[in-house]
Formats: structure tokens, sequence, C-alpha cells
């Protein structure tokens, strides 16, 4: 299961969606495309915006961290929006994505 942890300054996801195989993960690819998509438009609207790490076990990313380094309106609007579309997609997959919002 994909868990996405946020609150105010910081988005951490980990794990693995385990829908189905490596290559035919279709939850995995739409996380993916998500948040790579809202990564790339916050470093175009101000390009020290957000700060990411990538963590890896075995050549597979697992744990990704997004820090907030901006109070940029639209930087903040793109990343409600990631947040608000992985929410939808949790709704639909259930088993395979959990959004957790902590204080």
């Amino acid at each position: 299961m994909i868990k996405v942890y946020v609150n105010k300054n910081k988005i951490i996801m980990t794990g693995h969606a385990n829908f189905e195989e490596y290559g035919k993960d279709i939850v995995c690819a739409s996380v993916s495309s998500i948040v790579t998509t809202s990564v790339n438009a916050c470093l175009r609207v101000e390009a020290n915006s957000l700060v990411y790490q990538e963590e890896y076990d075995k050549q597979e990313l697992s744990k990704l961290t997004i820090e907030v380094m901006s109070d940029n309106k639209n930087v903040l609007l793109i990343l409600e929006n990631m947040i608000q579309m992985l929410e939808e997609l949790a709704e639909t997959y259930k088993k395979n994505i959990k959004i957790i919002k902590e204080d």
C-alpha cells in the first residue's frame, strides 16, 4: 500500500501500491504521474519552491519526501490539487493507497 502523509510543509510517500505486477500497476503509474507532474509544475512556477528527496530499496523508489519551501499561492494550489487527485485515487483503490493528514 502507498501511504501519503500530509502536513503543512511536508508530504511523505512510502510503500508500493501492489495492485498489479511491476510494469502493469495502474495505481503506481497514476501516483507517479500525478506527483511528477505536480512537482515539475511547482518548480516551473518557482525554482526553489520545494525540495524533494527520493530513497530507494533494491533499485525501487520506496520513499519520497517533498518539503514545501514557498508560500507562493500558485505553488500551494498545485500541491493542493495534487493531494486532491491522490485522495480521489484513494477512494477508488482503498486497498492500494491511503492519505493520512497530520497536524
